[in-house]
């Protein structure tokens, strides 16, 4: 009979500090949408756009991973950095799916996956 000491791979994955990114912005249209990325994943399918193209001036100019980030809309609702991709940004050690349920609440869901439908909103352009 074998014993296990120390962290498991699950409980050591799970205490990584800062390892997923979450990044909520919203349309002209009103519609919301949140990127995440997880750090620990290497594919392309994971990667996170902060700055879109366009002048640097209008860069969020401060990204450092690990720094929560929520003031990407000043008192009159305009967007602070008209490049920045995602109004508000956040870091996270659980792995957290957002969606909205069936009576339009916003639930998140920590460490269970999400099927999200495809075709249930616009492309975010």
């Amino acid at each position: 009979m074998s014993t296990y000491t120390g962290m498991t791979a699950e409980n050591m994955n799970g205490s990584i500090p800062n390892r997923y990114f979450y990044g909520l912005r919203r349309t002209d249209q009103g519609e919301l949408f949140i990127g995440k990325a997880d750090q620990m994943k290497i594919d392309d399918s994971h990667s996170i756009t902060i700055n879109n193209p366009g002048d640097p001036v209008n860069n969020f100019p401060n990204f450092e991973s690990g720094q929560d980030f929520y003031e990407g809309r000043d008192v009159h609702h305009e967007l602070v950095y008209t490049n920045l991709n995602y109004e508000q940004l956040r870091w996270d050690e659980r792995n957290i799916s957002y969606y909205v349920n069936d009576e339009g609440e916003l639930v998140a869901r920590i460490n269970h996956t999400f099927p999200y439908d495809d075709g249930s909103s616009s492309n975010g352009l």
